[in-house]
């Protein structure tokens, strides 16, 4: 089960963003896509078959999930996350320090 999913809000712990907040948007493996984070510029060409246009294009790389934790709002930072078994036996993600689920 991945500690991080697509939707969670997350935290930055290292690297140049560090301290920011924002939202998953993608799921790479081991690295994750979060908005507004570790922007780079990519220069591309135009392609007139995609209707792209040519330029420096500003977008979001993967940073790697162990540089983010899930933000738990309850305590206002950053947590870390463990798995529980219901006695349906579903798994859900909780945070460590208080056992609340992060899904709830």
């Amino acid at each position: 089960m991945n500690r991080i999913k697509k939707g969670d809000q997350v935290i930055v712990t290292a690297g140049k963003d560090k301290g920011k907040k924002g939202d998953v948007v993608r799921v790479l493996g081991d690295k994750v896509v979060v908005s507004n984070i570790n922007i780079v510029k990519r220069h591309t060409k135009p392609n007139p078959q995609a209707n792209q246009p040519g330029g420096v294009i500003e977008r979001e790389a993967p940073i790697h999930v162990s540089n983010v934790m899930p933000f738990n709002p309850a305590s206002g930072k950053g947590e870390r996350i463990g798995t529980k078994v219901l006695e349906d036996g579903r798994r859900i993600r909780v945070f460590r320090s208080s056992g609340e689920a992060v899904d709830a």
